[in-house]
This record gives structure tokens, C-alpha cells and sequence, in this order.
């Protein structure tokens, strides 16, 4: 073993060969030194893309990142230095969010558990919706209530802003959606009614699908078993989508025009929401399907977190974060303690199951650049996974009670977790960070349970909702 390591010396030197995410060649083939740092890998691509400002890139040979030197990794991997070496490129976020320290605010004005929040995506309003029935929007500069969203009936379980902003809506146990103008809190036209049983979760046609950049079409899921699509100019329903055989726990659009659903009955359904018809079931849970994920959520749901990112159409933001395959790709959590990954718009076929977690898992979550998937379980534990493959990462260890959510900061580098022990707390999973999925901060304060947990795209502010009627801002 010593002998096939000789060549590998501190002075050693590799052929090496950079490649984009999909596999094209950058540049010609290049003799390195294997004391290589990633900071000094950064700085050779950066001169063979001929950038003017250097760019931050993560790189990594047979999938495994380069974290400290070139020496480390082929000795670890055990690469001869005889053959040419693929070093595989991604961009990383050329933008900081700085961790979030302190609660900056707590928001009183609801008489029951806060029990979903949401930003809006250009970050200036937060939308709470509660057990009391009503949904209240917060100006997030001032920290002040900017309306009250009265209607409802029962508790609001759900909520989401339209990606243009214009609107928000709003599903409730009354078995009704609803439309707001979230400049006003005035309700918009008559309830969204026709489910039997309560609406659990919401989603809106995201915006590069939309026509004349209006967001017109939401789709809501109840525990009646049915979805429906909805015109949010007329708040009439378009098609029913029926085929679960129990409750639908969540739903997604999805970027290439599909509508997919998880569900009680231990299916996830894929809908063509054009025509109404169900286009794929995807099996293989064995227990209640409790949530769901793509990996272009971030995108579809945020306005663009930086003047360039600004520059770009919507279209071009969702192709860039569809990344170098060009495929979307979906996780599904549930009670039978496991995960799958799938590609939804390719096959009915899982990529792979993700195993680990002792206890039924509430929430996961794609990191924004869809590099890393988090999950939220009973068993107190957050796990980190890779994105693209599924395999297991790390264990996030901490909470003393179950973790119901997670949130993201918007480059990717922090995460924040929601849960029954009533606090929230704050890791670092950068990935090659020396402190990779370690806890950073805990953010206690509130009283009880906290259920609900959002990061605005402007990495600015940290939302949190508890079961003690609060809710709470945090900041740096």
C-alpha cells in the first residue's frame, strides 16, 4: 500500500482536466502541483475562463469534494497519478448571508398557534396564518402589522405568495381557499370553494410558465384525497384532479408544467394540470407520504436575490438553477422513516432511497443551488444529504424535541431548524467548511413549540411562529 502511494509526495505533481457540471471540457489538459489548495484551484479556473472578477467555484474529483488539497483527496481516493484527473466545477453564491444572531423583534397579535409563515418574494412582507383564523401581514422593514386577512373560518394551515407578489393565498380548515391583496389585506373575490374536507397545502404556477408575467394559477390539495387548479382572476376551480385514494399531505408545481402531490394512500402523483389527467404514480413508501420538495424551489418562488441574478428572465434563472443535467428533481419524506429521490419528468422509477432517520420525517427541503437536501424528523435529528445522488452526509444533532421545519439561507452555507423543544437553531453546512454540520447558534425565545420557520431570499431576516401565539423576527 505504502509503494502505490510513493508517487503521490509533496512535491508530486497530476495531469489534471477541468469539466463543467455537465461534463464539457474547460480549457486543455494541465500539469498541477497536488499541494493544490481549493483557493488556488479557484484562482487557475478562474484565469482559464479569462474571468476579469474572480468567481468562487467548489471542485471535486469522483464526486467528493476538494476541501483542502489535491495531495489529500488522491490519496484518499487512491487516483494514480499516471492518468488524467477530472476535476468537476460548480459555481458557488458570489454572496454572503450573514448568520442570523438575535430576535430583532417578536410580533404580537395572534390568539392561537401560528401554525404556517411565508416572505414574500421580494422580502419587504411576511404573511403569518394562525389557528385563530386569520392570516396578518407584517411590513418587514418596521417590524408592524401592515393588515389583518380576516375570512376564515377555521385555522389557517397554509399560505403562499404568488411569485410576482401581486397576490396571496390562503387554505384553511373551513375547507376554503382564499385570495388576498397583500398591499391591503382585502380579501380578493369570493372563497376558493369545492373541497369537502380541509385544504393542506397550496402551490402557484411558477412565473417563467405564466402568460404576460401574471400569476393566475394556483392548485390546492385537501384531506378529501382531490387536488384543484384554480383561476385566480375568476377564484373558480378548472379541473379536479382525483386518483388518491386518502388525504393529500403536499403539492408542488413544478417548473416544467407538472403538478406533483403527496399523499396518505402512500403514492406521489404527477399531473399535467393543462388537461386534468394524471400522468405517473410514483410507489415505493411504505407508510404515509408527509412531504415533498424540487429542487428548483428556491428559484420558483423568490424574486432574484442580486442585480445579476436581476438581469436574467425568469426562464433563465429556473435553466440555471435546473443546473448542468437539465433535469428537476424531487425528495419525498415520510412516515416509514425513509426518503426517495426522484426525477419525476423522466421516470416513475425512484434514483434512490435514503435511509436513516428512526422516526417518521415532517419536512425536506433543497438547499436554493440544490446541492444538499435537509430533512426534519420525530427522532430530533436534521440530516443532510447530497442533492444530485441522495447519499448521506450528515447528522444534525441538537434538538431535544421533534423537528417539524427547516429553512435555508439563500446562498446555500446556513440552515435554520424549527422545533418542539421551542427553540430554533442555526448549522453551518457549508459544504468544506471545517465545521460542516455543526450547531453554530441556538435561538431560544419563544415559549412553546415552534411550528413554522421561513429565511427571506434577501438573507436579511429569519421568521419564526411557535404554538405561543408569537411570532418572532430574528437578524445578524
Amino acid at each position: 500500500m505504502d509503494d502505490e502511494m510513493e508517487p503521490t509526495g509533496e512535491g508530486g505533481k497530476i495531469f489534471a482536466q477541468f469539466r463543467t457540471e455537465t461534463g464539457d471540457l474547460t480549457g486543455p489538459q494541465l500539469e498541477v502541483p497536488l499541494n493544490l489548495t481549493n483557493r488556488q484551484l479557484n484562482g487557475v479556473l478562474n484565469e482559464l475562463l479569462g474571468n476579469e472578477k474572480a468567481d468562487p467555484y467548489s471542485f471535486f474529483i469522483n464526486d467528493q469534494e476538494v476541501a483542502g488539497t489535491l495531495q489529500q483527496i488522491v490519496d484518499e481516493l487512491n487516483i494514480s497519478t499516471e492518468v488524467v484527473v477530472s476535476i468537476t466545477y460548480q459555481p458557488q453564491a458570489t454572496f454572503r448571508v450573514s448568520e442570523v444572531t438575535r430576535c430583532s423583534g417578536t410580533l404580537p397579535g395572534h390568539t392561537e398557534a401560528i401554525l404556517c409563515v411565508a416572505f414574500s418574494p421580494d422580502c419587504r412582507l411576511l404573511m403569518s396564518g394562525s389557528g385563530d383564523a386569520t392570516l396578518r401581514l407584517w411590513d418587514v422593514r418596521t417590524e408592524v402589522t401592515a393588515g389583518t386577512c380576516r375570512g376564515h373560518k377555521n385555522w389557517v394551515l397554509c399560505c403562499a405568495f404568488s411569485p410576482d407578489g401581486q397576490l396571496a393565498a390562503s387554505g384553511s380548515m373551513d375547507k376554503e381557499g382564499r385570495l388576498w391583496n397583500p398591499q391591503t389585506g382585502e380579501q380578493v373575490g369570493r372563497p376558493l370553494q369545492g373541497h369537502t374536507k380541509w385544504i393542506t397545502s397550496l402551490a402557484w404556477e411558477p412565473m417563467h410558465l405564466v402568460a404576460e408575467g401574471v400569476c393566475r394559477r394556483l392548485v390546492t390539495a385537501s384531506k378529501d384525497g382531490t387536488l384543484r387548479t384554480w383561476d385566480a382572476a375568476t377564484c373558480r376551480s378548472v379541473h379536479v384532479l382525483s386518483g388518491h385514494m386518502a388525504s393529500v399531505t403536499a403539492v408542488r408545481w413544478s417548473g416544467q408544467g407538472l403538478v406533483m402531490s403527496s399523499s396518505e394512500d402512500r403514492s406521489i402523483k404527477v399531473w399535467d394540470p393543462e388537461k386534468g389527467i394524471l400522468c405517473r404514480s410514483l410507489e415505493g413508501h411504505a407508510h404515509w407520504v408527509n412531504h415533498i420538495a424540487l429542487s428548483t424551489d428556491h428559484v420558483m418562488r423568490n424574486a432574484p436575490p442580486n442585480a445579476k441574478a436581476a438581469a436574467l428572465t425568469p426562464q433563465q434563472r429556473y435553466d440555471l438553477a435546473l443546473g448542468g443535467d437539465g433535469v428537476e428533481r424531487m425528495v419525498s419524506a415520510s412516515d416509514d422513516h425513509t426518503m426517495y429521490l426522484w426525477e419525476p419528468s423522466r421516470s416513475k422509477k425512484p434514483l434512490t432511497r435514503m435511509t436513516g432517520h428512526v422516526q417518521p420525517i415532517n419536512h425536506v427541503s433543497f438547499s436554493p443551488n440544490g446541492r444538499l437536501i435537509a430533512s426534519a424528523s420525530f427522532d430530533k435529528s436534521v440530516r443532510l444529504w447530497h442533492g444530485a445522488t441522495g447519499k448521506y452526509l450528515a447528522t444534525l444533532r441538537g434538538h431535544v424535541g421533534a423537528v417539524y421545519q427547516v429553512a435555508w439561507s439563500s446562498d446555500s452555507r446556513l440552515l435554520v431548524s424549527a422545533s418542539k423543544d421551542s427553540t430554533l437553531k442555526l448549522w453551518d453546512v457549508e459544504p468544506g467548511s471545517k465545521t460542516f454540520g455543526k450547531l453554530r447558534l441556538d435561538l431560544p425565545g419563544h415559549a412553546d413549540e415552534v411550528f413554522a420557520v421561513d429565511w427571506s431570499a434577501d438573507g436579511a431576516k429569519v421568521a419564526s411562529g411557535s404554538k405561543d401565539c408569537s411570532l418572532k423576527l430574528w437578524r445578524h
